[in-house]
């Protein structure tokens, strides 16, 4: 886990934790394991520091610390209303990667305010997984998904889905999304579109990218190919890179 006082450098933010239980003002709960130990033996907050929690359904409480023997407890104060969630509703649809590439590729996702990734196995994928991997691998990303909010601020943990089969995922998702597809040799640009009035689906494929079939597939199924220069992005560097651009260009980073 992961705080903003740490990776920031500033000492007027109160670490933040993600603690998945009911929060009511003018409470004391005692903290789950991971962070009570992050707090206590990692960042070493004593008694009566200020820390931030949040459990993941909008909203925050900044609390107090107090430490009763091994255990730690936080008074819980006031409820924030705070949000900072991006106005677009961008679900991630990622070709299964290399590990290192995929936790990069779901931190910064995160990071950048995607609403929901997708994980899924293409022809390319040099990654495979199924069963109780699958699960495993899923349980660690929507881990490095709760770092990420705890780090930049976001108080709603976004939809880590389970991997699923690339033709699978295609065949069964119905959705009235702007679906848009990755392609380094697309003609158009994310910035010739129109701004999306709804969610948005971003297909980006994995180390070597999607196949001539899965292209053509997933342009039957209503993806546009879109271009982000000229130069051909990493795996886990296309999807960060066009939610940056499409931040910038409608939604908050404007």
């Amino acid at each position: 886990m992961s705080s903003r006082i740490n990776d920031a450098g500033r000492s007027d933010v109160p670490p933040r934790f993600f603690c998945p239980l009911p929060l009511a003002p003018n409470t004391t709960i005692e903290l789950p394991a991971g962070p009570a130990h992050h707090a206590a033996h990692v960042l070493r907050l004593g008694n009566g520091a200020p820390i931030t929690l949040f459990n993941g359904e909008g909203g925050e409480f900044p609390a107090t610390l107090e430490a009763r023997g091994r255990q730690v407890h936080a008074r819980i104060g006031a409820r924030s209303e705070i949000e900072r969630e991006s106005p677009l509703r961008v679900t991630l649809v990622q070709g299964l990667a290399g590990i290192e590439r995929m936790d990069y590729a779901v931190q910064k996702a995160v990071e950048l305010g995607v609403a929901a990734i997708a994980p899924v196995e293409t022809s390319r994928s040099v990654t495979r997984l199924a069963g109780t991997r699958a699960q495993k691998r899923c349980e660690h990303w929507r881990q490095i998904a709760i770092a990420a909010c705890e780090q930049c601020g976001r108080n709603r943990v976004p939809e880590i889905r389970l991997p699923r089969a690339f033709r699978d995922w295609l065949a069964e998702a119905s959705s009235s999304a702007l679906r848009l597809l990755l392609a380094p040799d697309a003609t158009q640009s994310l910035a010739a579109l129109e701004p999306p009035r709804g969610a948005v689906e971003l297909l980006a494929g994995p180390e070597g990218g999607l196949s001539p079939d899965e292209i053509a597939a997933a342009l039957r199924a209503g993806f546009r190919p879109v271009r982000l220069g000229p130069r051909i992005l990493r795996a886990e560097t296309a999807g960060v890179a066009a939610l940056t651009a499409m931040g910038a260009l409608w939604g908050d980073l404007r």
